[in-house]
């Protein structure tokens, strides 16, 4: 028998390493010896921050590109990673210090160009609460989704892909439980990528796929 869902919440505490750049080149050395959690965090924690810094750039690395060396060319590349195509932080720091050297050999005046603030490494810590209420269904999910907090969405949905073994959220994971049933279901879950999208739009799209789901 599948055990009951447990809805969790979540917070990222951010931590100052220390670690800067002050142009492409340094930005490049650091990358290659940073923690993972750092690329994580520059990655994920604008959707968990009150407000991020620019919307129309997913990634702190495309945002410092862009304001930091107003190399708008890079910016666009690095916007365009999707770290959902990666299967480990690994792979993508490596196309990340592939990105920029790419643009290093292109441009040599970019080299050396000091930016106008500098890219400050930060590192996340994620803390986790159990918010006591449980699902035992997959029928509740069509309920509890829509009333999820954006931490408990980005926890479930987004976290659970370093966290689960098969790389998977927490909500396909546990419906696994109950063999060949909601195949379906899953497929439509699988097809929703997390990055490209507010963690209110996520949630949104989740919810709407449950309901029309339970409901056909």
């Amino acid at each position: 028998m599948t055990d009951p869902f447990a809805v969790k919440d979540c917070a990222l505490i951010a931590i100052a390493t220390g670690e800067r750049a002050n142009d492409l080149r340094e930005l490049r050395d650091r990358l290659e010896t940073t923690r993972s959690g750092c690329i994580y965090y520059h990655f994920w924690g604008g959707l968990l921050r009150p407000s991020f810094d620019d919307p129309e750039y997913q990634n702190d690395f495309a945002v410092w590109a862009n304001h930091g060396l107003h190399d708008r060319f890079l910016a666009e590349r690095l916007a365009l990673v999707d770290p959902t195509d990666f299967d480990d932080l690994e792979g993508l720091r490596r196309e990340l210090i592939e990105i920029i050297e790419e643009r290093l050999d292109e441009n040599e005046l970019v080299s050396w160009t000091a930016a106008r603030q500098q890219f400050q490494f930060i590192r996340s810590q994620i803390v986790v609460f159990d918010t006591g209420t449980r699902i035992s269904k997959p029928e509740d999910l069509k309920e509890l989704i829509p009333q999820l907090t954006v931490g408990s969405v980005f926890y479930h949905f987004v976290d659970a892909r370093r966290r689960t073994l098969n790389k998977n959220d927490d909500f396909s994971e546990w419906l696994v439980g109950f063999g060949n049933t909601y195949d379906e279901l899953l497929e439509q879950i699988a097809s929703l990528d997390p990055y490209f999208k507010s963690l209110t739009e996520l949630r949104a799209q989740l919810g709407e796929i449950y309901r029309e789901y339970m409901y056909t």
